[in-house]
């Protein structure tokens, strides 16, 4: 075999590597894509990522819930009383020091005002989930006056905050904001 076949050989062998490699990443990504697809949330849950939320009906001294994600959230339009005991407490006082609010830093500490959705302390949004084993708290009772997981006897107060009890957490803020003055968008 001449030196000129030699390397007709050879470059024709490494086109067929080449190709052969090829082929098989295409084809591989081709069976791996449905596989992560498929991993996307579906429609109906994009769907309900956002959802606004009219609050003109909610008097002060009452809650709305409402379900977003499959879970209840909590939108309380609190009395200046509430407020008021809500912001005498002091942060040492807590079991847990952090506001657990989505729309603030992760270090930002449980003081009423890091709590509610205006400056003002009035609204309160939060996820209506025990942060124990997952109850749905009832509203307006407990020691503290704000909420109350007869599961296990977590004690909430008018601003959240676990006050006494198993729950290691205070009830979560999510992600909310008032697009007008009566809607909030969740999300």
């Amino acid at each position: 075999m001449s030196h000129a076949d030699e390397e007709h050989e050879s470059s024709r062998r490494d086109f067929l590597y080449y190709a052969t490699g090829g082929a098989g990443v295409v084809v591989a990504g081709a069976a791996i894509w449905p596989l992560v697809d498929q991993m996307n949330p579906s429609a109906d849950v994009l769907a309900l990522s956002s959802i606004r939320v009219d609050i003109s009906s909610v008097e002060p001294g009452t809650q709305l819930t409402v379900k977003w994600l499959g879970k209840p959230v909590f939108i309380r339009r609190r009395l200046p009383e509430e407020i008021e005991e809500a912001r005498a407490v002091e942060i040492n006082e807590l079991p847990d020091p952090l506001a657990e609010n989505a729309n603030l830093p992760s270090n930002a500490d449980a003081a009423d005002i890091n709590r509610s959705l205006d400056e003002a302390g009035e609204w309160l949004v939060m996820m209506g989930v025990c942060t124990h084993l997952g109850c749905v708290p009832l509203g307006d009772a407990g020691e503290f006056g704000g909420w109350f997981c007869p599961c296990h006897g977590s004690h909430y107060d008018t601003a959240g905050r676990i006050r006494k009890g198993p729950a290691p957490t205070n009830l979560p803020v999510p992600v909310a904001l008032f697009v007008d003055e009566t809607t909030i968008q969740l999300g």
